[in-house]
């Protein structure tokens, strides 16, 4: 006799094959079995703690490196600045640098225009004296800006600021002391413009 099999029912292997096949479709393994498995919401925003303190650091870095380049656009633009006024400087002080000895001289100038003018009619003892007053006033404005006269008479040779013009035998001067003066010298702040020309003494023969 036959066995009668209850409509609906499935042999148990059957039934078996069909749940692994179900869940065999639904099923999606990783391409890296190693990795976890990462909701697809979050799939493409998610970034590792790792990556995430590189990339402030990279941030960080590149922040500073243009802080330093516009410090060093800023230091070089005040560096061309610094030269370009000291050039101008330069420049002014060579063009401009007897600027107001040259006012000085006008007044000396003008001292010796009105005694020209006044030479037709003064007398000889006006001119000598209107020329004193000139020259005074000349070496006035020499003196402001650092000329000073050597005159050395009675002084010992100096042969830094003197030159001798000759030697001469002396009774009352010290051998080797300047006699006379020929020419005054002159210096400018210490230094010599023009050595006085002098008659150096000696020992009488």
């Amino acid at each position: 006799m036959s066995e009668d099999k209850k409509p609906g029912t499935q042999p148990a292997d059957k039934a078996s094959e069909a749940t692994e096949a179900e869940m065999a479709e639904t099923m999606v393994l990783p391409d890296d079995p190693e990795s976890e498995l990462v909701p697809e919401e979050y799939a493409e925003t998610m970034v590792l703690p790792e990556d995430a303190g590189v990339n402030a650091e990279l941030q960080a870095a590149l922040a500073k490196a243009d802080e330093n380049w516009e410090k060093y656009l800023r230091a070089e633009a005040e560096g061309n600045n610094i030269r370009r006024r000291a050039e101008r400087d330069v420049e002014n002080a060579h063009r401009y640098g007897v600027e107001k000895f040259a006012k000085e001289m006008l007044a000396v100038l003008d001292s010796l225009e009105l005694g020209i003018q006044a030479g037709e009619s003064a007398t000889v003892e006006a001119l000598i004296e209107g020329n004193q007053a000139g020259l005074k006033q000349f070496l006035a404005a020499l003196t402001k800006f650092g000329v000073e006269a050597i005159d050395p008479e009675g002084e010992p040779f100096n042969p830094e600021m003197h030159e001798a013009m000759v030697m001469q035998p002396s009774d009352t001067a010290e051998p080797n002391s300047v006699l006379q003066v020929v020419q005054t010298g002159y210096s400018l702040n210490g230094r010599v413009l023009r050595p006085a020309r002098v008659i150096v003494a000696k020992a009488p023969e």
